[in-house]
């Protein structure tokens, strides 16, 4: 079984910074592109940040600039640096990993469990 786990998430002024960490755990062969989205209450879950193997990344308009993913491949984990948080940046946080299990596996998406962060004005 794999698992991924959230942390980080919080309440902040608009201005300020939070770090969300992702750690995928469980029967790991390799991990592909991990990623954070979020969902606000009534909308569409959306891609905020990927990042793949090798390191590419690529960001929602609304995020760059101030926004940046990272992972620690040895580790298994994606982070996400947010500065410069707006209050329209509250919503539930989800880490995604594309991962395989073994090596005759296909690779699958994996979801956490989300965590909110909130940005009051």
């Amino acid at each position: 079984q794999v698992q991924l786990v959230e942390s980080g998430g919080g309440l902040v002024q608009a201005g300020g910074s939070l770090r969300l960490s992702c750690v995928a755990s469980g029967t790991i062969f390799g991990i592909n592109a991990m990623g954070w989205y979020r969902q606000a209450p009534g909308k569409q879950r959306e891609l905020v940040a990927v990042i793949t193997s090798s390191g590419s990344t690529n960001y929602a308009d609304s995020v760059k600039g101030r926004f940046t993913i990272s992972r620690d491949n040895a580790k298994n984990t994606v982070y996400l640096q947010m500065n410069s948080l707006k209050p329209e940046d509250t919503s539930v946080y989800y880490c995604n990993a594309a991962l395989k299990t073994s090596v005759w596996r296909a690779s699958q998406d994996y979801w956490g469990q989300g965590t909110q962060v909130t940005v009051s004005p």
